[in-house]
């Protein structure tokens, strides 16, 4: 498939933004971009077998295409190829994107801590990210799924009579780990925590599940159920639904109930298109479908969103190629989407489009095995540099071996 935005031709939707964008006001500049980060992915040279947010059981990534990348469940493919979340290589490369891309946070989707399905890996694999997070200076929040208690007890693994307090001991877990750590995002002096829904938990069990915590946390919900379910704020999603193509009409009015909210706590969001994979996988029907309008969609979103009232914006999402909404470089859309959000923040100032693509420079270097094995301690001390945002002295390291690497590497 043709590239839609040629990484070195400004796209018109840039032209719109830059525009659009020229007296934006300095209150703007305070506010945090986080995006939603899925920590869900296997690979097989890290953990010994592609995992089924690769695969669906269905596409085979060991089948090479003609065009070289690997067969995965997905429109869209990651410029560094399917990866594992447990890699550090590929954890490091996405969080300095993040922090040179000028992103102050990323949300993690969390699936708890019982040992059902692949829920304790992705617990592990978040685990993980955050020291990374951490690391580089950046704040993190927890997107609790609690769907996850019904498939427990749909599948007999966890009783009905347990539920309540299995709730509790998975907000006790994240309080006492998570919610009172100085990276944590707050609030007006709260954690911030997300709830995909809720789906399960109404608003009886989370009065009762956040009894006697540690910290108080804010609890945010989607639109159409926030308050029901006792929620203290809503977040925005892409406003997907029955299948159906979601014209941009359609998605800026949700946009625009969603801001203009007058006490109402609220996340913004901002979303690049949504295009699953679901049905072709044969997972189940499609959710609905989004269409990136050549960069379009996210640019007007993302621009949306700085303008409201919310001090935080969630990017929907950094990852999730299962719905077609990764942010991410991919083979699909190059840095575009960062290079956005670059020229918002207040990084502007301090790194640029070319510092970007230092990250996936280090981490294509360090799956060279004749690179990384002569070359560990240089590489080693480009990371520290990227990490501290030192992005000249890291490229002086990382340039001549991209080079090197260049030259020992056959072309047609």
């Amino acid at each position: 498939m043709l590239n839609r935005f040629k990484e070195f031709v400004l796209p018109l939707a840039v032209l719109s933004f830059l525009i659009l964008n020229s007296n934006l006001d300095a209150e703007g500049m305070n506010k945090k971009v986080f995006v939603h980060y899925m920590p869900w992915y296997s690979s097989k040279s890290v953990s010994g077998d592609w995992g089924w947010h690769w695969t669906m059981n269905k596409f085979n990534p060991e089948h090479i295409k003609k065009n070289g990348q690997r067969e995965i469940a997905s429109h869209q493919y990651p410029l560094i190829g399917p990866y594992d979340s447990n890699d550090p290589d590929a954890l490091a490369c996405q969080v300095l994107l993040m922090k040179l891309a000028g992103i102050n946070g990323v949300i993690i989707d969390w699936y708890g801590i019982k040992p059902f399905r692949d829920y304790s890996t992705i617990h592990r694999n978040t685990r993980h990210l955050i020291k990374y997070i951490k690391r580089a200076g950046l704040e993190f929040a927890i997107c609790y799924e609690d769907q996850t208690v019904r498939h427990m007890v749909e599948n007999r693994f966890l009783p009905f009579t347990e539920v309540e307090a299995h709730g509790r001991q998975v907000m006790q877990w994240m309080d006492r780990n998570w919610l009172n750590d100085s990276a944590y995002l707050e609030l007006d002096g709260r954690p911030v925590v997300l709830v995909f829904g809720p789906q399960y938990f109404n608003r009886s069990h989370w009065a009762q599940i956040t009894t006697g915590l540690m910290s108080d946390p804010q609890l945010f919900g989607l639109p159409h159920v926030w308050q029901e379910s006792g929620m203290n704020g809503k977040f925005g999603w892409p406003p997907v639904t029955g299948g159906q193509i979601i014209p941009p009409t359609i998605w800026r009015k949700y946009i625009d109930n969603l801001q203009k909210s007058d006490s109402t706590l609220f996340i913004s969001v901002a979303f690049p298109a949504f295009h699953d994979i679901y049905q072709t996988a044969g997972v189940h029907d499609s959710y609905g479908f989004i269409d990136d309008r050549g960069g379009q969609t996210f640019t007007e979103t993302f621009d949306l969103a700085w303008q409201s009232n919310s001090n935080i914006i969630q990017v929907a999402t950094w990852n999730d190629y299962g719905e077609g909404t990764s942010i991410e470089p991919t083979t699909n859309s190059g840095y575009f989407y960062l290079e956005i959000i670059q020229r918002h923040t207040d990084k502007k100032s301090i790194f640029d489009s070319v510092d970007l693509r230092l990250p996936i420079s280090l981490y294509q270097l360090r799956k060279e095995s004749k690179i990384s094995s002569k070359y560990s301690t240089v590489l080693d001390q480009a990371t520290t540099l990227l990490f501290d945002g030192q992005c000249k002295l890291a490229s002086q390291m990382i340039t001549p071996l991209v080079a090197l690497l260049d030259k020992a590497t056959p072309h047609d």
